[in-house]
């Protein structure tokens, strides 16, 4: 199966803290780690890892960042097609604690000077796909070209709205899977915060946008609604977390290979949930992308323990 991605590429600067710090304060005894990350490449290179023939679309600057990236893509079988811009190759600072969740924030760079004029040069790259993922790492605009563009050319379309953002209302029209965490389907219905049970935010979301979204809750499972079919997906068990960073993107990605290569809907979102299990047993982001066949050998090990999906018309 063929995946086109869109999304960003950049480098990740992660602290492993005890805590995170309080609005003002400082934690000591942290570690730090540096290594590649952006949605867009991590979930490139998941999707290769998963099997899948990957083409990557994305920005980076003219430094050692920009020639780390092609090392690395070469390295992980993903051909990426990149806009070399004038601004740095995008940084996210990442605060890791004790229970391995996951505070990130970026510096963009080089991914605000992707425009819908630039994304029109992997149209053919869309085209060919099975499968086009898009997150939002990249301008909105940039964003909206990609799926448009996707759709014309047939190509199924995954909108990760990662990092949330303010969308317009006519991208919905060209979005066939939607895949938020719970704060970004709060986000994108314009409510506060992470209170909302997550199979109404699921069910909200589908009524509201019309595609079909796929909404991951950690702990608590996959809640799926594509407007005939209301189902869940527990989470893949797993002994201890030691970073989430990577599991959103692991998921997207192994949902994306799964539906591209022909399976229904339930059998891709618990193939999803396995990828994201696996995820958070390591640590650090590329590291902890898993391989087809780890993600194979963690569903046989779970097989009875975790529940089938339950479905209602």
């Amino acid at each position: 199966m063929k995946i086109a991605v869109v999304g960003g590429y950049g480098v990740g600067m992660t602290m492993r803290v005890l805590r995170a710090p309080a609005a003002g304060e400082s934690v000591t005894g942290g570690s730090l780690s540096i290594g590649p990350g952006g949605k867009g490449s991590n979930q490139a290179i998941a999707a290769a890892r998963l099997g899948a023939e990957v083409t990557l679309y994305t920005a980076i600057g003219q430094d050692r960042a920009a020639e780390d990236a092609w090392e690395l893509w070469r390295s992980e079988s993903v051909t990426a097609t990149s806009l070399v811009g004038a601004l740095p190759t995008m940084t996210g600072f990442i605060i890791v604690d004790a229970e391995g969740e996951n505070r990130i924030t970026i510096a963009p760079g080089a991914l605000d000077e992707l425009t819908p004029e630039s994304i029109e040069g992997c149209r053919a790259q869309l085209g060919a796909a099975d499968l086009a993922i898009v997150s939002l790492e990249i301008p909105v605009a940039a964003a909206v070209a990609a799926l448009r563009i996707a759709q014309e050319e047939g190509t199924m379309t995954l909108l990760n709205p990662a990092p949330a953002a303010t969308l317009p209302q006519a991208i919905w029209a060209t979005v066939d899977i939607l895949t938020p965490n719970r704060s970004e389907a709060a986000a994108l219905l314009g409510r506060g915060g992470e209170d909302d049970d997550p199979e109404s935010l699921a069910g909200d979301l589908q009524s509201r946008f019309g595609c079909t979204v796929v909404l991951t809750a950690g702990r608590d499972g996959v809640f799926v609604d594509d407007g005939v079919r209301k189902f869940t997906v527990a989470a893949s068990p797993v002994d201890t977390v030691v970073d989430t960073t990577g599991a959103g993107d692991a998921f997207t990605a192994a949902l994306g290979v799964a539906l591209a290569g022909g399976s229904e809907l339930a059998d891709a979102v618990r193939f999803a949930a396995a990828a994201g299990a696996e995820a958070v047993t390591v640590r650090d982001v590329v590291p902890s992308l898993p391989t087809r066949a780890q993600v194979e050998n963690r569903l046989k090990s779970t097989l009875g323990t975790t529940k089938e999906p339950s479905y209602r018309v």
